[in-house]
């Protein structure tokens, strides 16, 4: 009864339209109520689950993935990206594709990554030959890398919500073979459809202008480096590596690009705290409702649940895909990790599966999500830039779906995938 009484007034309010931060908190209420808890208890909650040192890399990566995006780092991006694959038969999907791989690693973001590369490419794309709409679905897909590859923001939320038993630097590690391996993907899928609709190919680029390029384009690929480099080597940690990087951007930006101006910092960091305070709710109300759950015993309810249907392992991974990409579908990323995460961890420990496994495998499923009707947020954002209604870009995302389903089969019963690296690193 105690379970239906928190996820069910949970759901109510989802419902009627209440914003998933306040019904998250409003559920708890609601549960503490029902269990007959002082709401003081409930508060030292909400104000402990946003006073971990480890969230101070949120807003960072936020606000460095902001400046690097504004300041023209997506343009050089995209230019480095057409030297190194441009020249082949539809050369400029790959181009694409190689762009969000750069920009994710860099802002950490799929909605950022949708809006910078799909600013540039859709439109370029289109005066090339290519439909607006494979255009459109090339961007949107290609930007779920930005939530596997370091530094993903979804990856620091996945971490706090395991209770910190998780860390920042094994996850962000985890996530690169899984990354790559989505783009490499998603790169055949394009050189296949290419092959097939005939799509041009792009022009070899002159030796002298693609130096040019690529010096321009290492100062923000830089960003990449200093971040892993420092994080690998100890000289800092994943949060410090945060901070760092929104010097670094800051500098390069203002001062070796120089395409921002001065006057319009102002309204960057406006933006960056509206999005960073967004998520801070998010996490202190999670906290709470997270905390109702376990004095409520719902973890251990759900891994009985799920241990009493099979016990194997394999099974139960399919049975938990399933459920997030459901889920994934009506509901946006970043509270489903918070929510999800403390009732699965149990389920996947007790049939001895690794947690950063795990991480990359909720990672992926959430992240076909974000690109998937009818609360797909990238989705949408792509649809706005590419000027195109859902529906047609969602027809044009068919055979890319194939390619993520097929890399979340990967990942899912592979799991060497994403934990050899940080193995092999001592992570």
């Amino acid at each position: 009864m105690d379970m239906l009484v928190l996820l069910g007034s949970l759901a109510l309010f989802i419902a009627i339209g209440v914003p998933v931060a306040y019904s998250l908190g409003l559920a708890a209420l609601v549960g503490a109520l029902w269990i007959d808890l002082p709401l003081d208890a409930v508060m030292i909650q909400l104000a402990a689950g946003v006073n971990k040192f480890s969230l101070l890399a949120i807003p960072f990566f936020v606000l460095a993935g902001a400046i690097m995006a504004e300041g023209g780092m997506s343009h050089r991006l995209v230019a480095f990206a057409g030297v190194l694959v441009g020249f082949i038969r539809g050369g400029l999907s790959l181009v694409n594709i190689l762009a969000s791989t750069f920009f994710g690693a860099i802002s950490g973001s799929s909605v950022a990554d949708t809006a910078s590369v799909g600013s540039v490419l859709i439109p370029e794309m289109e005066r090339k030959g290519y439909p607006r709409e494979f255009a459109t679905a090339v961007t949107v897909s290609g930007s779920v890398q930005a939530i596997l590859v370091p530094p993903s923001h979804n990856a620091v939320i996945y971490s706090l919500a395991a209770g910190g038993t998780v860390s920042i630097a094994s996850l962000f590690m985890a996530g690169v073979v899984p990354g790559l391996l989505l783009g490499l993907t998603l790169a055949v899928m394009c050189l296949f459809i290419a092959r097939r609709e005939n799509y041009p190919k792009g022009d070899v680029i002159p030796l002298r202008k693609a130096l040019k390029i690529c010096a321009d384009a290492l100062w923000g690929l830089m960003t990449m480096v200093i971040i892993l480099g420092g994080i690998l080597t100890g000289v800092f940690t994943a949060t410090e590596s945060a901070s760092i990087a929104v010097v670094y951007a800051f500098v390069i930006t203002m001062f070796v690009y120089r395409d921002y101006k001065w006057r319009d910092l102002p309204k960057l960091m406006h933006r960056t705290v509206k999005t960073v305070t967004i998520v801070m709710i998010l996490i202190g109300f999670a906290a709470t409702f997270g905390y109702l759950m376990t004095l409520m015993q719902i973890p251990l309810k759900v891994t009985a649940f799920f241990t009493s249907i099979s016990d194997n392992r394999y099974v139960i991974l399919m049975m938990i895909n399933v459920m997030l990409l459901v889920l994934g579908t009506l509901m946006d990323m970043a509270p489903l990790i918070l929510i999800l995460t403390p009732i699965l961890l149990p389920v996947i420990t007790a049939l001895g599966i690794d947690p950063v496994h795990f991480g990359m495998i909720m990672m992926v499923n959430l992240g076909i999500g974000l690109i998937t009707p009818p609360v797909g947020t990238v989705l949408f954002v792509g649809s706005a830039v590419g000027k195109l209604p859902i529906t047609t870009v969602t027809r044009a995302m068919k055979p890319f779906f194939i390619a993520l389903f097929l890399v979340l089969l990967m990942v899912t019963y592979i799991p060497a995938l994403s934990l050899w690296l940080p193995h092999t690193l001592g992570l």
